[in-house]
């Protein structure tokens, strides 16, 4: 049977090599082979992610109870944060991104009037922006939200514009021979067609924005995973860094899985798609 046919199977096909270098990471951390504070051991991180994730009295080291554990825990806390600030900061590059790519690919005189000024900006990356960033809103969640949907943005904008100017001309051009309004071509045509590169550009720009994230919660705000990350750095708690790594990857996972599901779901007409 066909592994893809079977979700099960899929399943332990995607999980295998994860599992491989886990155990070979244990079996050559138990052996000695590294330093427990440069590369600690996935059990320790493991034992260390709890720890993070049960919250508690740093000086005293006593566990919270079960209610503040599910309501407030530190990990909890610092992932919600996280993921506010990203949700936050993509829906600004959408409105912004996918608003300025549909005018600029559907118009020329849009589009030259644009294109010197974001190919300019576009190369710039968005740590570059941090000192403005901190003079023009201070410190807090503003800043990082500046950070994040810039660097959203450009993945969307260029995305939606190449969708829009791709769409086959002789759609175009038959629409227009029936007579057409340019409402009516953009909506039945043109931004069915460009939706595929418009769904790309939303993947794209989800996954920037994490890479945006951790850096603005190192240098702008008091919580968060990127926060945790420097804050263990200072200490040296590298298993509590490999910690927040992990739950930033299971955060991703989460949502680009939950963005793949609305693309699919999308795009049942489309042919490339199953």
């Amino acid at each position: 049977m066909d592994y893809k046919r079977s979700p099960f199977r899929k399943l332990m096909f995607s999980v295998a090599l994860p599992i491989c270098i886990v155990i070979i990471w244990e079996i050559l951390s138990r052996k000695g082979l590294f330093s427990p504070q440069v590369l600690p051991a996935p059990s320790q991180v493991l034992i260390r992610w709890i720890d993070y994730l049960i919250p508690h009295d740093p000086y005293t080291g006593d566990k919270s109870t079960f209610l503040a554990w599910l309501f407030s825990g530190e990990l909890v806390q610092d992932t919600l944060a996280s993921g506010y600030r990203v949700i936050g900061g993509f829906v600004i590059a959408v409105v912004f991104g996918l608003t300025l790519g549909l005018l600029m690919g559907f118009s020329n005189f849009i589009y030259d009037f644009f294109n010197p000024i974001i190919q300019l900006l576009r190369p710039i990356p968005p740590i570059a922006y941090i000192p403005l960033a901190i003079l023009w809103f201070g410190l807090g969640n503003p800043p990082a939200f500046f950070l994040i949907s810039l660097g959203a943005f450009f993945p969307i904008l260029m995305n939606t514009i190449a969708g829009v100017r791709q769409v086959d001309p002789l759609l175009i051009r038959a629409a227009r021979n029936l007579g057409a309004s340019d409402i009516t071509l953009f909506r039945r045509i043109i931004l069915p067609a460009a939706t595929p590169n418009i769904l790309v550009g939303l993947r794209v720009g989800i996954g920037v924005a994490f890479i945006v994230v951790i850096v603005a919660e190192m240098i702008a705000v008091n919580n968060g995973l990127g926060y945790r990350i420097l804050e263990a750095r200072e200490f040296l708690w590298s298993d509590k860094i490999i910690a927040g790594m992990i739950s930033i990857g299971l955060l991703g996972l989460a949502i680009d899985t939950c963005m793949s599901k609305i693309n699919n779901h999308l795009l049942r007409w489309h042919s490339g798609n199953n």
